[in-house]
């Protein structure tokens, strides 16, 4: 990968987010690519899709919806009535249009950092597990097991986290959980390794 296709991409994201949300954004790049690394998976393909993982964040809800509308993307029920979870499959789009990804496994690691999917490839477990868990993350219960987790055991990872993002919704009476989330973590828990 070129050092300067990523520092455009690199400047870009600096320009277009808030300071705080571009230091997650290396954060995730950088936890990414260690992850890979640990699980011997292309380190420059997830640095690059850690990178890009947050790219549609700060868009309007109006634009995101403009955004699938156009590129005939679905929306479901929770995605319309909470249109900040279509920041992943807008941020595909945009990484596929704008930086010219192609790579199936780095789009849907984008689009489903936030729910996850059943049957996530190495690629999307490792994005959703460092978009959770990235050093600026501090205020997460279980967050110590999360870590040992994700270089140990990244499905067993993927699980806690899952677990831990249904708790979480279920004690925030006006949050809503995307039922792919549910799906995820209900496929996980019964077709995941620790079955």
């Amino acid at each position: 990968m070129k050092d300067e296709f990523i520092n455009q991409i690199m400047k870009d994201l600096q320009e277009s987010l808030p300071a705080k949300r571009y230091k997650h954004t290396l954060g995730v790049a950088y936890t990414a690519a260690s992850l890979a690394m640990c699980h011997e998976y292309d380190m420059n393909d997830a640095f690059l899709a850690g990178l890009l993982h947050d790219n549609a964040k700060y868009y309007s809800d109006e634009a995101m919806v403009n955004v699938c509308m156009e590129h005939a993307l679905p929306v479901s029920d929770v995605e319309r009535r909470n249109p900040y979870l279509l920041h992943g499959k807008v941020g595909a789009k945009i990484a596929e249009e704008k930086y010219n990804i192609t790579k199936k496994d780095i789009l849907n690691a984008i689009t489903y950092h936030t729910t996850g999917r059943p049957n996530m490839s190495l690629l999307e477990q490792i994005i959703f597990v460092a978009d959770y868990m990235e050093p600026g993350r501090k205020k997460i219960n279980g967050l110590d097991e999360v870590r040992y987790l994700a270089f140990h055991d990244l499905e067993g990872c993927v699980v806690t986290i899952l677990r831990n993002t249904i708790d979480y919704l279920k004690s925030e009476k006006e949050k809503e959980i995307d039922s792919t989330t549910l799906e995820t973590y209900q496929y996980y828990t019964t077709h995941g390794k620790e079955n």
